[in-house]
């Protein structure tokens, strides 16, 4: 998990979508993760992990319900919600985070 580590310990908000290929709400999700990352370009970064390839990464952070979108920032957990969101929702979210820097 140190390769997770370094993932979520940036100054600028990370935004990781636990999902799988063959579910049908993350799937319906990867539209919306694109234009978060649009909004956001390279003041943030949205990733997208498959939990049937991360599976010890989803059970430690207690991933049950698909998809599940976790915000870190600077290496802590800020946001975290199970199901869908919406583009302006998370990108909302995101540019609240960046703010802060400012």
């Amino acid at each position: 998990m140190s390769k997770f580590g370094e993932i979520i310990d940036q100054e600028f908000p990370v935004l990781l979508s636990f999902n799988a290929y063959r579910n049908t709400n993350t799937v319906d999700m990867h539209e919306v993760l694109k234009e978060v990352s649009h909004a956001v370009r390279n003041k943030g970064k949205v990733i997208k992990i498959d939990v049937e390839k991360n599976q010890r990464l989803a059970q430690a952070l207690r991933v049950k319900v698909l998809p599940t979108l976790v915000l870190y920032k600077k290496g802590e957990m800020i946001w975290r919600k199970s199901g869908v969101e919406n583009s302006e929702t998370l990108t909302a979210l995101m540019q609240q985070h960046l703010q802060e820097e400012l």
